[in-house]
């Protein structure tokens, strides 16, 4: 029988931080021990152990696909590239973001889902992950063709998660046509005069499927067992329609009512960790760390950024006064594994799955110095 066990450490664990040991077992969590190890042990020399993180929402996996604009690379070396970055982070739960977005005219708003699927699956069957991927479709409610492209990937991936976007100058994140025309134009360079037929069209294709498409998605992903998400909540309205549609998580909602709403009715507020790393929203919407003083703030994702979800964890308990570390750490491990129904992994105990990560404080920001899947060390 396979059995290692970790010695002072300072175990993170659902309640409390404790001085003490923990015993791997066949990949599961045998022990967990306080004080000196009864038997010989790999000595952690102080440094804290976390459960490993589980990510909902993070599309980082693009940001390898296309390095630069204009540029695609290898789709099999980006994804080990990516998975590699993902298990460094400290995450052995991944959901990879994909972007059910078909709308070649909506420039920087069209993904690759049915290619990084398939090379994820490539990569998987190959034996190559470090972390567990679970696929995660954001799906553009507004897009003609968006009900068929997500069921063709819901046969040819394993889909856990469904997000229902609606990114319409106008509607949710994109309140005003000037929120949408300011970031667009910027990110991509486009005139102005581009710009007006973009809008005219995404708003004339809202008007077409915008509804219709949302509840399809919703009757799809119930039929299957996945777990649904909202995204950009703004109002009351939004919440409404969320508790009809069954949604379990509410992603980045933009102001106080939808994140209070969502919170008071059981939908999980789930908010981007680098919101809380640099102390506010880089578009300007509600802060995490408002949401968090306010106690309705469930899960942390690490959206852009993967390492952020190990800075986030450190930094809530320092800046938010009630909140611990073992509660910050529930943020990015339990509480999200609990969301998606992942009923063996996101915390410290006996029985459950060997994810954890050994994290040392000795520097200006916590450092993840090792990581392991199921008793297997991956980084």
């Amino acid at each position: 029988m396979s059995e290692t066990v970790y010695a002072n450490a300072r175990l993170v664990l659902p309640d409390e931080v404790r001085h003490g040991h923990l015993v791997v077992r066949e990949g599961r969590i045998a022990e967990i021990g306080e004080g000196s190890a009864p038997r010989s042990a790999e000595d952690l020399a102080g440094d804290y152990v976390l459960p490993g993180f589980v990510e909902l929402h993070t599309d980082a996996v693009e940001g390898h696909l296309y390095p630069r604009p204009r540029v695609i690379w290898n789709a099999f070396a980006a994804v080990t590239a990516y998975d590699a970055q993902i298990a460094a982070s400290g995450i052995t739960t991944v959901f990879d973001s994909l972007r059910v977005w078909p709308d070649k005219r909506a420039v920087g708003m069209d993904g690759d889902a049915p290619l990084l699927a398939a090379t994820i699956r490539q990569v998987s069957e190959a034996g190559l992950l470090r972390a567990e991927h679970f696929v995660h479709l954001r799906c553009e409610v507004a897009a003609d063709g968006v009900v068929e492209d997500a069921q063709a990937l819901m046969e040819s991936a394993d889909v856990r998660l469904i997000s229902l976007m609606d990114h319409t100058p106008g509607q949710r994140q994109f309140a005003t046509e000037d929120d949408f025309r300011a970031y667009y134009m910027k990110k991509s360079g486009i005139t102005a005069a581009e710009m007006d037929v973009i809008i005219e069209k995404r708003q004339e294709a809202h008007r077409l499927h915008a509804r219709p498409n949302r509840a399809r998605l919703v009757e799809l992903a119930r039929a299957r067992g996945i777990v649904l998400a909202s995204h950009d909540d703004a109002t009351t309205e939004h919440i409404i329609e969320a508790v009809e549609d069954g949604i379990a998580i509410a992603e980045f909602p933009t102001t106080d009512i939808a994140a209070d709403g969502s919170h008071a009715v059981g939908i999980r507020v789930l908010m981007g960790a680098p919101n809380v790393v640099r102390g506010g929203s880089h578009a300007g919407n509600v802060a995490a760390e408002t949401l968090a003083r306010r106690g309705v703030l469930d899960i942390m994702s690490s959206d852009y950024v993967p390492g952020s979800l190990l800075l986030a964890a450190f930094d809530l308990p320092r800046r938010v006064e009630g909140i611990s570390l073992p509660q910050a750490v529930a943020m990015v491990s339990a509480n999200p594994a609990d969301a998606a129904s992942l009923t063996d992994r996101g915390r410290l105990a006996p029985g459950l799955r060997a994810d954890f990560l050994r994290v040392s404080d000795a520097g200006p920001a916590p450092v993840a110095r090792a990581v392991w899947r199921a008793g297997e060390r991956i980084a």
